[in-house]
């Protein structure tokens, strides 16, 4: 059905300005209630069937378990303890969700005044049926959507809606000409919208899901999270690494029996390299990492809602911001003043102050009068309100008990009609306005007549006018926007504004900011636009102007589709749809609605589009740094893994026991954990790099380790059957294989982090300090089934120090050329 043949059947048996029976709002009652926001489940059950699907905690779980049937209890309480941040994460999310649908909520009327039977009544808002005649006051928001039937002088905010900060001015429908095909849009009332000006009349023709706001509600709760792509390559490699331990462990055990050794021995040798070879660290790592920079980039005033957002933060190569309340304030204020011939500025000002509503909550009106001098005392007469048609506004006042006076202000084409001036004076200040529209000013004008004593004040001055001056207000540009433009565009990162603003005030803002140049590429999406046909058609586009939430979505889609992995940052409600499909949707702490701050994964608390630059850079590291604790438990486990399945199948005795196991992983958990968490950036934004899927290493990356992990895993197995003799000394040995593979580590955190933390030194230090101890000590290293090295053990021990510190260097320059 038609939006013209709805209309026609709700109208049908509705004459005028009648309201409906009780026999027609039952009989319309099929169309269901009004029930915007649905409410949402609740309880520990629905928390429960959120947590279940998440794949890490049932990977953490299953590990755990491993770990307890092997008998490693303190492994597995380890991942257990890890269990408890993410289900509190997933607990405070649906809390979060639970109250995203309040803040929707918030937005609407709860009750409604309709005419029903001849009467006015107040009833619940989710009464409402198509066809009922609402009354909507100023201040008000409209109970769902409709047709406005009557009222002058309205004016709307659908900032929630459009982003727009400016009024709209609506007008009523004559109700006694035929409806269009489509009605035009400023006869519409939506619900989510508030009225500012005047009274209206409300025929309501769309409720509950069928509205706008219905619409934009339903976008952003479809739908659950997927799992992050960083995530998914963790569980792959958990698996790919799980599954090479569990065969190797099989196959370790078989070999022993087949050699003789028996079966305490081949599950000694299996149990051990099993310990050594699950990789229980990547996902502990991992959360451990995430948790760490929730709290950095709090400090950057970015509030992370959702951790795994983290990931995604620093990989952001393009932004699509809204305008409105993000890269300007969102308010206007008054940039411009240019007064007439013998008229001072602040006479202009009292002009325009007086033709305003001191009650009114327009922003013009209130930038107008927060403006101007203090007011003089004075009666109102008469008000004649700004209408689409008339397009200025009247006031007649007696101020300090002189003559009436009329003050006008509004369009200043029509203004300036009502003004005494010549063509050519008219022609000059026509000019004038020109220049601040193009610049993306909202410019008025103001004029004052004075009334004869005993003028009449039933109808509106309409000539006569002495023209008093020009008034430019502009929503301002919010401070340290356009560096961080700038930096965005260093780096490669695509910024694109979208607003409802005139195509004209978007071109000035972008050149304002220095988005586009001097010529920025400005676009408007025309109702069934394919945005990606129109986004590969005009290239380099800087700005969407006009735009809608559909079409804001359809952008983000467009871009995504391109490869770009996208940030969106907005404050209205408008803006959920697409903060959810983003890839990382960044909410307006301090002017953002509240939906849009529940929705959204980061929220910036300070609303300053430098944040969010600031944001990128900090997750880019976080990125890297995870990446290099990665490419350490990688380096060290490969010598480690290889060694102890390596030496059993040799037939030799093994290489290390589990009390060597322990103790390595005393070593690697911490040194993982800690040291590459806090590393400080090594330069400004580095250029992005557009993959839409997140890998932890480039192939020249995963050679490199390798490469490096096999020549650490030779140094072992050869220290291990070097110090192992004729005379088959096995303590000398695995004195010596666990020296090089120790000091292996602390070489690796050397050339990963550079020492350039504090925690990274004195891990480096504590591992070669309980090296010497435990070895070198007699009574530790009998203890532990060792036995102290001679001098030239300590010569190899060093050159491998040594060299591994400086290959791990090469390996994390590597790295650092390679971040995606």
């Amino acid at each position: 059905m038609t939006t013209a043949d709805l209309l026609a059947s709700i109208m049908a048996g509705v004459p005028g300005h009648d309201g409906l029976s009780a026999a027609q709002v039952q009989a319309r009652r099929s169309h269901g209630f009004n029930d915007i926001v649905a409410p949402t489940a609740s309880g520990w059950m629905a928390v429960a069937r959120d947590t279940v699907r998440d794949p890490m905690l049932w990977f953490l779980v299953f590990t755990a378990g491993l770990f307890a049937l092997l008998g490693q209890l303190g492994e597995s309480l380890t991942l257990l303890a890890a269990l408890a941040p993410l289900l509190g994460m997933d607990a405070y999310l649906h809390r979060r969700t639970s109250a995203s649908s309040a803040g929707l909520a918030s937005r609407l009327a709860s009750t409604a005044r309709v005419l029903r039977d001849g009467r006015w009544q107040e009833i619940p808002s989710r009464e409402l049926v198509p066809g009922d005649l609402a009354e909507v006051t100023p201040g008000e928001y409209f109970p769902a959507d409709g047709l406005l039937v009557a009222g002058s002088g309205l004016q709307a905010d659908e900032s929630t809606l459009t982003g727009e900060s400016l009024p709209v001015a609506k007008r009523a429908v004559d109700t006694g000409a035929p409806l269009l095909a489509e009605v035009p849009e400023v006869h519409w009332g939506t619900a989510g919208t508030r009225l500012l000006t005047g009274q209206a009349h409300l025929r309501v023709v769309f409720i509950g899901g069928e509205t706008r706001y219905g619409e934009i509600v339903r976008t952003a709760t479809e739908g659950g999270h997927a799992a992050t792509p960083l995530q998914k390559a963790i569980g792959e490699l958990v698996a790919v690494l799980l599954g090479v331990a569990l065969v190797m462990c099989g196959v370790l055990a078989a070999i022993r029996l087949w050699h003789g050794h028996g079966w305490i021995d081949a599950l000694l040798s299996a149990v051990t390299l099993a310990v050594a070879a699950l990789p229980e660290e990547f996902p502990v790592v991992y959360t451990f990492f995430l948790g760490v920079g929730v709290f950095r980039l709090a400090r950057r005033k970015a509030l992370v809602r959702r951790a795994v957002a983290v990931e995604n933060i620093g990989r952001v190569s393009c932004i699509v911001s809204d305008k409105t309340g993000t890269i300007t304030a969102g308010s206007l204020v008054l940039a411009h003043r240019t007064a007439a011939a013998g008229v001072t500025d602040d006479a202009l000002l009292l002009a325009a102050a007086f033709a305003s509503r001191p009650d009114s909550g327009d922003p013009l009106d209130q930038a107008l009068r927060g403006a101007a001098p203090p007011l003089p005392p004075a009666t109102r007469l008469a008000d004649f309100p700004f209408t689409e048609a008339r397009r200025r506004e009247t006031v007649v006042l007696r101020v300090d008990d002189a003559n009436a006076t009329a003050f006008m202000k509004g369009a200043p084409e029509t203004v300036l009609a009502a003004c005494t001036l010549p063509q050519a004076e008219r022609d000059t200040w026509l000019a004038e306005v020109e220049t601040f529209a193009s610049s993306g000013h909202k410019v008025i004008a103001c004029a004052r007549r004075s009334l004869a004593t005993g003028a009449s004040v039933d109808r509106e001055p309409e000539d006569g006018f002495e023209f008093a001056g020009l008034l430019a207000l502009e929503d301002p540009v919010r401070d340290g926007v356009r560096e961080a433009v700038a930096d965005c565009l260093a780096a490669g990162m695509r910024v694109i504004m979208v607003t409802g603003d005139h195509p004209a005030t978007a071109a000035a803002i972008a050149r304002e900011i220095g988005l586009g140049g001097a010529a920025p590429q400005v676009i408007v999406l025309a109702p069934g636009d394919d945005a990606a046909a129109v986004l590969g058609a005009q290239g380099g586009v800087h700005v969407v102007a006009r735009a809608t939430p559909p079409q804001k979505l359809a952008l983000v889609q467009a871009l995504q589709a391109q490869g770009e992995l996208v940030a969106v940052t907005g404050d209205g409600v408008n803006d959920v749809p697409a903060l959810r499909m983003a890839d990382i949707g960044v909410a307006m702490g301090e002017r953002g609605t509240r939906s849009a701050r529940e929705v959204a994964p980061v929220v910036l608390l300070d609303d300053n589009f430098r944040t969010i630059v600031d944001a990128v850079a900090e997750g880019r590291q976080l990125f890297q740094n995870l990446r290099l604790a990665f490419a350490y438990l990688l380096l060290v486990h490969l010598p480690l893994v290889i060694g102890a399945a390596a030496i059993p199948l040799m037939g030799l005795p093994l290489l290390f026991l589990p009390v060597h196991i322990v103790w390595l992983e005393l070593v690697i958990h911490p040194t993982a954990m800690l040291a590459f968490q806090d590393l400080p950036a090594a330069g400004p934004l580095a250029p992005v790099r557009r993959h839409r899927g997140a890998r932890f290493f480039s192939p020249g990356g995963w050679l490199a380790i390798v490469l490096v992990g096999g020549l650490l895993s030779v140094a072992v197995v050869w220290s291990y059957l070097h110090a192992l003799g004729a005379d088959r000394d096995v303590e000398h040995a695995r004195a010596m294989a666990l020296g090089v593979l120790l000091v292996a580590s602390a070489g690796v955190t050397a050339g990963l982090t550079r020492l350039r933390r504090p925690t990274a030194r004195w891990l480096v230090l504590g591992t070669l300090a309980s090296l010497g101890a435990i070895v070198q000590i007699p009574a530790l290293s009998r203890l532990l089934n060792l036995r102290p090295l001679h001098l030239t053990d300590w010569a190899f021990v060093a050159a491998v120090f040594a060299g591994s510190a400086a290959i791990a260097l090469v390996v994390a320059t590597r790295l650092r050329r390679h971040l995606d």
